[in-house]
């Protein structure tokens, strides 16, 4: 979602928005098995005929990374939102806003952590049985002290979500952004420090992005048009920042890892470069769709219809964050 100009007065704010049926119900569970798909099979497909060799286990790996990724985006974007709520004229106070998903997606989170650092405690590999995991080992490592702090985090992050004061699962769930940025870029990188600074911005600003879009479409369903629009407006001021954050930082990442001279052969010649094309394009069709729902928030007599657009945003959204699942699991390419 981009910057609209100010949105036009609402002819119709009789009551909030409603589902459309079971319809799209189908249509969620559709999408949520083909962005499981991705990174549970997209290793062997993006290492066809590169001669690089697939690590063991690296659909799961990619598939808990993913559902990690996704634990962190839906809290942080409530935690956005809900503040964006309270900050518009007219809503002071509690304004109404649906059941939170915090606490499922923090349990979600801490099983995918509690994984991948099971994964970590084997030496990389895939356990097969409990008797393989030296969790004392886990404390030995760099790697193994950044599992042990996703999994942690997120158990309290689920905690903060049940209390009275959920706002401060912000803590935790930073933790968690910090973690994964350290472990993306170890010490033996040339400068780690700036690599994981990239990441941390790059995490953060999707994190709000995809999951601020997604509550905020839940939000719509419960608020008046007029204020709904509102919201809506308010959202997509700020997620143009974070669109030119994400593409700004992702940018300068690839550029690390794929000097320019050699980026245009390994974007077809090797996994990660593929798996990153793929991301590419669809945050393409993201910004179009941003884009689409931007014309309809400035001109459109009822800019509520912004919303068909930004309904599949988000599930390109989804799409997007099962590649980036993806990419942790690929081989990095080399630095010819």
């Amino acid at each position: 979602m981009t910057s609209p100009r100010p949105f036009p007065r609402v002819p119709d704010s009789r009551g909030p928005l409603r589902p459309t049926g079971a319809g799209r119900a189908v249509a969620v569970l559709v999408l949520v098995a083909l962005a499981a798909l991705i990174p549970l099979l997209g290793p062997s497909a993006a290492l066809h005929g590169t001669g690089e060799a697939e690590a063991p286990g690296a659909g799961g790996i990619a598939l808990l990374r993913t559902v990690l990724f996704a634990a962190l985006c839906i809290p942080v974007g409530e935690l956005f939102v809900n503040r964006l709520a309270r900050s518009l004229p007219g809503t002071e106070g509690h304004p109404p806003v649906p059941r939170s998903w915090s606490p499922v997606a923090a349990a979600a989170g801490f099983a995918a952590a509690l994984g991948l650092a099971s994964v970590v405690a084997t030496g990389n590999l895939v356990p097969d049985q409990v008797t393989d995991i030296d969790a004392g080992g886990l404390y030995a490592s760099r790697d193994g002290k950044l599992a042990l702090l996703e999994v942690n985090a997120f158990l309290v992050a689920g905690l903060c979500a049940l209390s009275r004061r959920p706002v401060t699962q912000v803590w935790p769930l930073a933790a968690v952004v910090v973690a994964e940025a350290l472990r993306a870029h170890p010490t033996t990188e040339h400068s780690p420090l700036t690599g994981s600074a990239l990441t941390l911005v790059h995490l953060t600003c999707a994190a709000l992005w995809a999951g601020g879009l997604l509550h905020a479409l839940r939000v719509l369903r419960l608020w008046p048009r007029t204020a709904g629009a509102a919201l809506l407006g308010l959202y997509a001021r700020v997620a143009v920042v974070l669109l030119a954050a994400i593409t700004a930082t992702g940018v300068c990442s690839s550029l690390r890892r794929m000097p320019p001279e050699t980026i245009l052969e390994q974007l077809t010649g090797t996994a990660y470069g593929r798996a990153l094309l793929a991301k590419v394009l669809l945050v393409a069709v993201v910004a179009a769709l941003a884009l689409w729902a931007r014309r309809r928030l400035r001109r459109a007599a009822d800019p509520l219809t912004a919303c068909v657009p930004a309904r599949a945003e988000v599930a390109f959204l989804g799409l997007a964050v099962a590649a980036s699942g993806l990419l942790t699991a690929l081989p990095v390419p080399i630095r010819w």
